[in-house]
């Protein structure tokens, strides 16, 4: 089987959530993930993709499966034939204040409300989120079963990643360009060094003491 066979065999696999779900009268599957609940800096980022079945994506996968390069070619293709998508961050200061499971559904929540169409239904990896008003369908490691989730899965990878590389700019000497806020042991030792910037979050580094 060549490479492009078996990533068009993938995608059928793949898809197959999304089959169910349109065969019992709900075409519009919206695929909704999140990127960096653990680290110890940066905001959290959620992500809400409706893929369009008329124009398949191959090579859709759990974004922490692909390589960088990969990750950002497939962010391009989802941009481009995506039917509607909603990316959202939520800032340190109110995963501080709310918790981080809390300010992840948030984030999830105001990526539905500002897709441009409204989904049939809702499918996530692992968490059950409610305050929606749309029926909403739990998948344990969703992102590499479901290519709505793997879709958004990468939408909010990439954008985090992003976000954490210019803040790496903003705060040099932290390396959030390299660990992306991970808790890292040169993350540590510049933290020592450098105390507590801006985008850490002081509810994580409570923890660690």
């Amino acid at each position: 089987m060549t490479r492009e066979e078996k990533l068009i065999e993938k995608y059928e696999v793949m898809s197959q959530f999304e089959k169910e779900c349109a065969a019992e009268g709900k075409p519009l599957c919206c695929g909704i993930d999140e990127a960096g609940r653990g680290p110890l800096a940066g905001p959290v980022v959620a992500a809400a993709c409706i893929l369009d079945p008329e124009k398949p994506i191959y090579g859709l996968d759990d974004s922490k499966k692909l390589s960088p390069k990969r990750r950002d070619a497939l962010y391009d293709e989802i941009l481009e034939k995506a039917k509607c998508f909603c990316v959202i961050r939520v800032e340190p200061k109110e995963i501080d204040e709310v918790n981080i499971l809390e300010a992840t559904k948030n984030a999830m929540r105001a990526c539905v409300a500002g897709l441009t169409i409204k989904p049939d239904i809702l499918l996530i990896d692992a968490v059950n989120l409610n305050g929606t008003g749309i029926e909403v369908k739990p998948i344990i490691k969703g992102d590499a079963k479901s290519n709505s989730i793997a879709a958004a899965s990468i939408l909010a990878k990439v954008s985090r990643d992003r976000i954490m590389e210019e803040y790496d700019k903003e705060y040099p000497g932290y390396g959030f360009a390299q660990h992306k806020g991970y808790g890292t042991a040169a993350h540590y030792a510049a933290i020592h060094e450098l105390g507590i910037s801006p985008i850490h979050r002081l509810s994580f580094l409570k923890k660690m003491h």
